[in-house]
Parts: structure tokens; C-alpha cells; sequence
């Protein structure tokens, strides 16, 4: 049944004349900044707004009352936007985000999203189509920009990360030959830890370069390559030592993956240096990582002689103090074991409850 308007009640409304109405529409549409088009079911311009005939230097005998492919030179007969204009009233669908790129003679080369949908009207079966424009020329320009830049500090990244890299070789190299010249003992000693330190940071940006320039890290494959090379430089078949990885999956940022990776190079070089003083057949260091919901615990767990007792005379060393640093960095604390079993470092962050096998 079709309502009635009550004609007192349509007369004192403000819409109530058909000259008033098309008044407030106009007034709308050329509110609108971006460019908008009201289109019949023929796809015929009924109605522009200001800010068309601005952006595209057009007059309104022009526009309006002709089909949106006729406008200008023809730039908006797009075969690809007539069907998919011709789909939304029939279809009562809505186009979205459709890019137009094309040189218009008023404004040049400009990249366009249009957007449109139908209005429905019930008093009559008149539908009409609104077509809004947007100009992301400047806005894809930036973005352009701003990859190409990103790309050239990826090219740089990696260049400095090259240089890094054969900088740390040609240093520890150059340590390793004057340790085998020097004459004194303790001098030699000083020598041989200094290379071993250097390499320790190429092995930990080596397995960085590997992972990629994302600003996460995966901790299991990034620990297992870093300790297959700490294993292959420091161990080799020389000492019957295993260096075995035992990794939760997880993830940290890349710079805290840097102090991660560096405190257990530290660890592992202070296990192969104090640990194992005569060779053992079973000799291991196990290199642990576990998180829960509120923490994680890093540990560097050797089966060797243990350290030296509390209260002796043993001051710590640099790679004590290393690890100390790095672990505030980290905002963990550090704690020490050692016993007839062997030694255990752990770095735990937040709270951490360990399991039975890292308590044994």
C-alpha cells in the first residue's frame, strides 16, 4: 500500500517543493571537495559538482545531460568502468576504489580512485548512480618515493654490513698473526681472547645478515647458525666439545636479538676457556631458550669442573662483565650455578618458571 502524504503536513515541511530539494542536493554535491558525479540510468551526467568542474577545467553545458564516456577527450571511456558501471544498478552493487590513470588536458598526468554507488528513490523508480572522484596522484608519488628510498637503504645496508664483516675478518686475522709473533705469554693470551671476542660479533652479525632486514628475529634458526659457527670457529675437531642448541620458538627485535646473540658467544667462550680444563669424552655445553606467557629464560648449561668457589680470589672477567651489560640492555637478570656437574648461566626476563629438566 502505497503512503500519502498528509498535504498540510507536506506543505509545511522545508523539502516540500521539487525546486527546494534539487536546491539542497546541489548545495551538497558542491560541498563534496573531491570531484562528484550524479549519473542517470543511462550514465548521464544529471549533475556535477563545483569541484569537477574545477579539477577538470570543464563547463557545465558541457557536462551535464551528456554520457560520462563523452566527457572531455574521451579519457573516461574505459571499456573495464563501463561494465562495471553498468553492473551497480542492476546488480545493486558498489565499485570501490577503481584507479583510473590517464593525462587529461587540464590537469596532466593524474591517477584517480572512483568510487561509486546507486540511490534508490521510493516515490519513484528513477535510480541514480554517484560517481566520487579521488585524486591520489601526489599521494602515489610519495609512496613511490618512499619505496625507492627504502630500497636504496637496503642496498646500503647491506653494502655496510659487507664492509662490517671483511673489517672484523681482517682484524681477527691481523690478532691471530701477532699472537703467533709476540714473545710473552700473557701477551699472547690477551692476543688469542681479543681474536676470539672479534669473532664472537662477526659470528652474531654474520647470522643477522642471514636473517633478513626484518625488524623481527626467529630465535631457534637464528641460535642454531649462530652456534654451528661459534662451534666450527672455537671448537673444530680439535676438542671433543658438543655445542648443542635446545630453542622454543619465538622471536625477538633485531637489536635485541644483537645482545642475545652476544651473551651467548661470551657464554660459550668463558665454557670453552674455564670449563673444561682436561678433555672429557662426553664434554657438552647446551645453549637453552624457553619463554612462557610472561617471560623468557636464556641459559648456557656446560657439564665441566664448574667455576671457582665463592669467596676465592678470582676476580670476574671481561666476558662476566659483557654479560652483565648486556642483560640490563635486556632488562633480565643474571643468575650463576656451579657445582661438581658443571656451570649454568641463565639470563631470565619477567618471570619464568623453570622446567625440570633446566632446574637439573
Amino acid at each position: 500500500m502505497e503512503w500519502l502524504a498528509d498535504p498540510s503536513t507536506e506543505a509545511r515541511h522545508p523539502l516540500s517543493k521539487v525546486g527546494d530539494a534539487r536546491a539542497l542536493a546541489q548545495a551538497i554535491v558542491d560541498t563534496v571537495r573531491e570531484p562528484l558525479l550524479v549519473l542517470d540510468q543511462e550514465l548521464c551526467v544529471v549533475v556535477a559538482s563545483r569541484s569537477f568542474y574545477s579539477r577538470f577545467q570543464m563547463l557545465r553545458e558541457d557536462v551535464e545531460g551528456r554520457a560520462v564516456y563523452m566527457l572531455g577527450d574521451g579519457q573516461w571511456d574505459i571499456p573495464e568502468l563501463r561494465i562495471l558501471l553498468e553492473q551497480i544498478l542492476p546488480q545493486h552493487s558498489v565499485m570501490e576504489g577503481y584507479q583510473v590513470e590517464h593525462d587529461f588536458a587540464a590537469s596532466g598526468h593524474r591517477i584517480m580512485l572512483l568510487n561509486a554507488r546507486s540511490v534508490f528513490f521510493e516515490s519513484s523508480a528513477e535510480r541514480l548512480i554517484l560517481l566520487a572522484m579521488e585524486d591520489v596522484t601526489q599521494w602515489r608519488a610519495a609512496e613511490k618515493l618512499a619505496n625507492e628510498r627504502l630500497e636504496q637503504s637496503k642496498v646500503l645496508l647491506q653494502e655496510m654490513q659487507h664492509r662490517v664483516a671483511n673489517s672484523l675478518q681482517i682484524i681477527a686475522s691481523i690478532l691471530m698473526l701477532k699472537a703467533r709473533t709476540v714473545q710473552s705469554e700473557e701477551t699472547r693470551l690477551h692476543l688469542r681472547d681479543a681474536h676470539q671476542r672479534v669473532m664472537s660479533v662477526a659470528a652474531v652479525q654474520e647470522q643477522l645478515q642471514a636473517s633478513g632486514h626484518g625488524d623481527s628475529i626467529e630465535l631457534a634458526p637464528y641460535l642454531n647458525r649462530l652456534c654451528e659457527t661459534l662451534g666450527a670457529s672455537m671448537i673444530g675437531d680439535a676438542r671433543p666439545i658438543s655445542l648443542i642448541v635446545r630453542a622454543q620458538a619465538g622471536s625477538a627485535l633485531s637489536h635485541d636479538a644483537v645482545s642475545i646473540g652476544l651473551i651467548v658467544t661470551e657464554l660459550v667462550i668463558n665454557a670453552l676457556k674455564h670449563a673444561f680444563i682436561d678433555d672429557m669424552p662426553d664434554a657438552q655445553i647446551v645453549v637453552a631458550y624457553d619463554l612462557n606467557e610472561t617471560g623468557w629464560r636464556l641459559s648456557v648449561t656446560d657439564n665441566g669442573c664448574g667455576k671457582a668457589p665463592a669467596g676465592s680470589s678470582a676476580k670476574p672477567g671481561l666476558g662476566t662483565s659483557l654479560v652483565d651489560a648486556l642483560s640490563n640492555q635486556l632488562d633480565a637478570k643474571v643468575e650463576s650455578s656451579s657445582g661438581a656437574g658443571g656451570t649454568q648461566v641463565a639470563i631470565t626476563h619477567s618471570v619464568f618458571t623453570p622446567r625440570q629438566s633446566d632446574a637439573a
